[in-house]
């Protein structure tokens, strides 16, 4: 059965309506994300043995760009709906493809979360629900390791970025735009320099910052790669300019800086790679793009009367400098590695460590930090659990070297789950598209063709 494709402008213009539906009437975003399921699910069963795995890619894709748009529209019949979602997607994937008998690593990586369970089972206090603390703590490493055992040694096509670039930033366009509805102007929300909720659709604004920049980053690549006139190149740049700015007013500086490290590794790597014709082509394109960074930082400091500025440089309102610069949370981190220290063979438990940090400290807040609270809650085995992700990857890149984007989503994992924890699915499949196998994986620029 032969697919039905759009082109993409029309799918911008789509989700830019989705966006102000959902706005609209919020509670369409329940029957958009039923649509998303069984348009992809669909697609899936359809698609050949051959087109499979690029369809399972496009549907996890998709749902990461959308995950925290449908969260805080209450789109997501169960908070972690999306990350089960994927899970679901590779799973049927694994299914019908199934995987490489060298990702094993992975497996390990799996198994060795088992331990720090049945701690849980024993150290959680009694009014606690043991099935939704565990649940919530494991939803993300178990998403990451059984996206990482589909992606690995899998071998796509160049073009594969494309569609799921294309893919991420499009439910993106949609939240964006649903953003400007919800707050039109930063100018009647400003309440200091701290993270503000009211810009940030009322939700968090940690979460939104870093969806939003994962977006920031698949529209460069998509200006910079995959615009295949001008009017693809000039709304590519509308969309950054757009996407950027309200990013950057969530004041959650997490997700931002993010974006600007796997931006800068993506360029680096690309250029590089690059012949000296295109790297010609390439630089002016960097230009535009620093240009238009420089102008959406401009335009965000005026709106937010300065305070965007004091963000960045750790002030306060009124210009004083904060003594700790990562807002509490080295105390919160602290306390996780003296859990590990204490209880370093089986950890603490899963789950555990907010109780715990509670009666040690009598702080009950999370630290964002997966590295850490992996240490603390699976102990020895959360260690080498850690060092699997860590160090797999870069010794599976010294054999292949076509994916152009590796260190850029190998990045976006690692800087993600230290500020961000793995509260989102975005870190975990973002990491496994690492372990793609790209197939000429040759830079290229589109040029406008001569009649």
């Amino acid at each position: 059965m032969k697919q039905f494709k759009i082109n993409y402008t029309s799918l911008v213009i789509l989700h830019v309506f989705i966006g102000f539906a959902i706005f609209t009437f919020e509670p369409l975003s329940k029957f958009y994300f039923a649509a998303i399921l069984a348009w992809f699910f669909i697609r899936i069963l359809q698609a050949n043995k051959k087109n499979r795995p690029t369809e399972v890619l496009i549907a996890c894709s998709y749902i990461v760009g959308s995950e925290v748009f449908l969260r805080m529209t209450g789109g997501n019949f169960l908070y972690e709906a999306s990350k089960y979602s994927v899970i679901f997607f590779l799973a049927l994937g694994i299914f019908f493809d199934s995987i490489s008998r060298k990702s094993y690593p992975y497996l390990i990586y799996i198994l060795l979360l088992v331990p720090g369970i049945f701690m849980a089972s024993v150290t959680l206090d009694y009014g606690t629900e043991f099935r939704k603390v565990v649940a919530f703590n494991l939803s993300g490493p178990v998403c990451l390791g059984i996206a990482a055992l589909y992606c690995y040694k899998q071998k796509e096509p160049f073009s594969i970025y494309d569609k799921i670039t294309q893919a991420i930033a499009l439910p993106i366009i949609a939240n964006t735009i649903y953003l400007y509805r919800y707050n039109p102007n930063i100018k009647d929300v400003l309440n200091g320099t701290q993270s503000n909720f009211e810009a940030s659709g009322g939700f968090g604004p940690n979460q939104v910052a870093t969806v939003l920049g994962l977006g920031m980053f698949a529209l460069v690549v998509r200006y910079i790669v995959f615009s295949k006139n001008g009017f693809q190149k000039l709304l590519n740049l509308v969309l950054l300019a757009l996407v950027s700015y309200r990013a950057i007013i969530t004041f959650s500086r997490g997700g931002i800086i993010t974006s600007l490290i796997i931006v800068f590794a993506f360029l680096g790597l690309y250029y590089l790679q690059s012949s000296g014709r295109l790297r010609k082509q390439l630089s002016l394109s960097i230009v535009i793009i620093v240009l238009l960074s420089v102008g959406v930082w401009v335009f965000s400091s005026f709106q937010t009367l300065g305070f965007i500025d004091k963000r960045y440089s750790n002030q306060d309102a009124s210009g004083r400098v904060k003594e700790d610069i990562t807002t509490g949370r080295v105390e919160l981190v602290s306390s996780e590695f003296q859990e590990f220290f204490e209880n370093p063979f089986l950890g603490i438990g899963v789950g555990k460590v907010k109780e715990a940090r509670l009666e040690r400290i009598g702080i009950e807040a999370a630290s964002h930090n997966e590295m850490s609270r992996i240490l603390a809650e699976h102990g020895f085995f959360g260690a080498c659990a850690f060092l699997i992700l860590l160090i797999f990857p870069l010794v599976y890149r010294m054999k292949h070297r076509n994916n152009y984007l590796f260190f850029s989503f190998y990045l976006f994992w690692f800087l993600t789950i230290n500020h961000s924890s793995m509260r989102i699915a975005a870190p975990a499949f973002i990491y496994a598209l690492c372990l793609l196998d790209i197939q000429n994986g040759k830079p290229t620029l589109h040029r406008k063709q001569i009649s």
